[in-house]
Protein backbone atom coordinates (compact mmCIF):
# COMPACT_ATOMS: atom_id res chain seq x y z
CA UNK A 1 0.00 0.00 0.00
CA UNK A 2 1.28 3.61 -0.83
CA UNK A 3 0.78 6.47 1.86
CA UNK A 4 -0.76 8.32 -1.14
CA UNK A 5 -4.04 6.13 -1.69
CA UNK A 6 -6.70 8.52 -1.96
CA UNK A 7 -9.09 8.76 1.17
CA UNK A 8 -12.91 8.97 0.34
CA UNK A 9 -14.08 12.41 0.27
CA UNK A 10 -15.90 13.08 3.11
CA UNK A 11 -13.86 10.75 5.83
CA UNK A 12 -13.34 11.68 8.80
CA UNK A 13 -9.40 11.84 9.16
CA UNK A 14 -9.49 14.42 6.36
CA UNK A 15 -10.60 16.70 9.15
CA UNK A 16 -7.72 15.80 11.07
CA UNK A 17 -5.19 16.32 8.25
CA UNK A 18 -6.93 19.51 8.01
CA UNK A 19 -6.98 20.96 11.38
CA UNK A 20 -3.41 19.69 12.01
CA UNK A 21 -1.83 21.16 8.64
CA UNK A 22 -3.84 24.44 9.16
CA UNK A 23 -2.76 25.11 12.95
CA UNK A 24 0.92 24.67 12.36
CA UNK A 25 0.88 26.96 9.07
CA UNK A 26 -0.65 29.36 11.13
CA UNK A 27 2.06 29.29 14.25
CA UNK A 28 4.14 29.15 11.80
CA UNK A 29 2.77 32.27 9.59
CA UNK A 30 2.71 34.33 13.00
CA UNK A 31 5.86 33.64 13.56
CA UNK A 32 7.92 34.45 10.63
CA UNK A 33 5.46 37.87 10.25
CA UNK A 34 6.53 38.83 14.24
CA UNK A 35 10.53 38.16 12.38
CA UNK A 36 9.60 40.94 9.47
CA UNK A 37 7.73 43.36 11.99
CA UNK A 38 10.61 43.21 13.89
CA UNK A 39 12.89 44.71 10.76
CA UNK A 40 15.58 41.82 11.19
CA UNK A 41 18.47 41.72 8.58
CA UNK A 42 18.07 38.85 6.28
CA UNK A 43 21.53 37.02 7.18
CA UNK A 44 21.90 38.37 10.67
CA UNK A 45 23.40 36.13 13.54
CA UNK A 46 23.25 38.47 16.04
CA UNK A 47 20.73 36.76 18.01
CA UNK A 48 17.60 38.47 17.80
CA UNK A 49 14.62 37.20 19.15
CA UNK A 50 11.25 37.03 18.29
CA UNK A 51 8.83 34.46 20.58
CA UNK A 52 11.56 33.06 22.48
CA UNK A 53 13.66 31.88 19.46
CA UNK A 54 16.53 33.23 17.61
CA UNK A 55 15.87 34.57 14.26
CA UNK A 56 16.53 36.34 11.40
CA UNK A 57 14.88 37.36 7.79
CA UNK A 58 16.13 34.41 6.03
CA UNK A 59 14.04 31.82 8.66
CA UNK A 60 11.55 35.09 8.94
CA UNK A 61 11.17 34.23 5.38
CA UNK A 62 11.18 30.47 5.43
CA UNK A 63 8.50 30.09 8.18
CA UNK A 64 6.26 32.57 5.95
CA UNK A 65 6.72 30.03 3.14
CA UNK A 66 6.09 26.76 4.91
CA UNK A 67 3.17 28.30 7.00
CA UNK A 68 1.47 29.12 3.48
CA UNK A 69 2.51 25.36 2.06
CA UNK A 70 0.55 23.97 5.23
CA UNK A 71 -2.18 26.52 5.17
CA UNK A 72 -2.78 25.43 1.38
CA UNK A 73 -2.49 21.77 2.10
CA UNK A 74 -5.16 22.37 4.74
CA UNK A 75 -7.51 24.40 2.22
CA UNK A 76 -7.33 21.59 -0.17
CA UNK A 77 -7.22 18.98 2.33
CA UNK A 78 -7.41 15.03 2.11
CA UNK A 79 -3.58 13.22 1.02
CA UNK A 80 -2.61 16.25 -0.05
CA UNK A 81 -2.81 17.70 3.35
CA UNK A 82 -1.88 14.20 4.98
CA UNK A 83 1.18 14.16 2.72
CA UNK A 84 2.26 17.75 3.14
CA UNK A 85 2.02 17.18 6.90
CA UNK A 86 4.44 14.41 6.44
CA UNK A 87 6.82 16.10 4.53
CA UNK A 88 7.41 18.83 5.86
CA UNK A 89 7.18 17.04 9.51
CA UNK A 90 10.21 14.68 8.57
CA UNK A 91 11.59 18.25 6.75
CA UNK A 92 11.81 19.98 10.23
CA UNK A 93 13.35 17.04 12.32
CA UNK A 94 15.78 16.93 9.79
CA UNK A 95 16.45 20.48 10.08
CA UNK A 96 16.63 20.13 13.88
CA UNK A 97 19.35 17.47 13.81
CA UNK A 98 21.27 19.56 11.20
CA UNK A 99 21.47 22.84 13.39
CA UNK A 100 22.09 21.32 16.42
CA UNK A 101 25.41 20.01 15.12
CA UNK A 102 25.70 23.60 13.02
CA UNK A 103 24.99 25.78 16.60
CA UNK A 104 27.73 27.43 16.89
CA UNK A 105 29.47 27.99 13.78
CA UNK A 106 29.57 30.32 10.39
CA UNK A 107 26.98 27.20 8.98
CA UNK A 108 24.23 28.79 11.05
CA UNK A 109 23.05 31.48 8.70
CA UNK A 110 19.50 30.95 10.10
CA UNK A 111 20.59 32.00 13.06
CA UNK A 112 19.31 28.88 15.32
CA UNK A 113 19.85 28.51 18.96
CA UNK A 114 18.83 25.42 21.44
CA UNK A 115 15.32 26.94 21.99
CA UNK A 116 15.10 26.26 17.86
CA UNK A 117 16.28 23.46 17.89
CA UNK A 118 13.62 21.64 20.54
CA UNK A 119 10.91 23.79 18.59
CA UNK A 120 12.18 21.99 15.25
CA UNK A 121 11.97 18.58 16.82
CA UNK A 122 8.65 19.25 18.17
CA UNK A 123 6.97 21.26 15.69
CA UNK A 124 7.74 18.40 13.48
CA UNK A 125 6.99 15.97 15.71
CA UNK A 126 3.25 17.52 15.89
CA UNK A 127 3.09 18.40 12.01
CA UNK A 128 4.42 14.50 11.12
CA UNK A 129 1.90 12.83 13.92
CA UNK A 130 -0.88 15.13 12.01
CA UNK A 131 0.14 13.99 8.52
CA UNK A 132 0.10 10.16 9.72
CA UNK A 133 -2.48 10.10 12.06
CA UNK A 134 -5.13 6.94 10.99
CA UNK A 135 -2.26 5.38 8.47
CA UNK A 136 0.07 3.76 10.37
CA UNK A 137 -1.50 2.57 13.19
CA UNK A 138 -1.96 -1.32 13.94
CA UNK A 139 -5.30 -0.51 15.32
CA UNK A 140 -6.86 0.89 12.40
CA UNK A 141 -10.65 0.35 12.62
CA UNK A 142 -12.20 -1.67 9.44
CA UNK A 143 -13.52 1.21 8.26
CA UNK A 144 -10.37 2.97 7.75
CA UNK A 145 -9.39 2.77 3.80
CA UNK A 146 -6.09 2.26 4.95
CA UNK A 147 -6.60 -0.91 6.76
CA UNK A 148 -8.92 -1.80 3.89
CA UNK A 149 -6.18 -1.36 1.40
CA UNK A 150 -4.09 -3.56 3.54
CA UNK A 151 -6.23 -6.03 4.02
CA UNK A 152 -8.58 -6.81 1.13
CA UNK A 153 -9.46 -10.36 1.26
CA UNK A 154 -10.95 -9.89 4.83
CA UNK A 155 -12.42 -6.12 3.83
CA UNK A 156 -14.16 -8.27 1.00
CA UNK A 157 -15.30 -11.38 3.13
CA UNK A 158 -16.92 -8.42 5.43
CA UNK A 159 -18.78 -6.36 2.55
CA UNK A 160 -19.92 -10.00 1.30
CA UNK A 161 -21.37 -10.31 4.70
CA UNK A 162 -22.48 -7.31 5.09
CA UNK A 163 -24.41 -7.00 1.78
CA UNK A 164 -25.69 -10.65 2.86
CA UNK A 165 -26.90 -9.68 5.60
CA UNK A 166 -29.07 -6.68 3.91
CA UNK A 167 -30.22 -8.63 1.16
CA UNK A 168 -31.90 -11.40 3.53
CA UNK A 169 -33.71 -8.20 5.04
CA UNK A 170 -35.41 -9.33 7.96
CA UNK A 171 -37.07 -13.00 8.53
CA UNK A 172 -40.46 -13.47 7.31
CA UNK A 173 -43.52 -15.13 9.22
CA UNK A 174 -45.10 -17.73 6.54
CA UNK A 175 -47.73 -19.84 6.55
CA UNK A 176 -50.70 -19.35 9.24
CA UNK A 177 -51.18 -20.46 12.60
CA UNK A 178 -49.64 -22.70 15.10
CA UNK A 179 -47.22 -24.13 12.75
CA UNK A 180 -45.54 -20.83 11.69
CA UNK A 181 -42.32 -21.19 10.30
CA UNK A 182 -39.52 -18.42 9.88
CA UNK A 183 -37.32 -17.85 6.60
Amino acid sequence: MKLSDELPVDHRLATVYRIGAGLCGVILLVFGILGFTDQLGFFDTSGSQVAGLSTNGLLSLISVVVGLILIAGAVIGGNVASMVNMTVGVLFLLSGFVHIFILDKGANILDFGMSNVIFSFVMGLLILTFGMYGRVTGGLPHDNPYWRRRHPEQAAREDATRRGATAAGPPRVTGGGVGQTLR
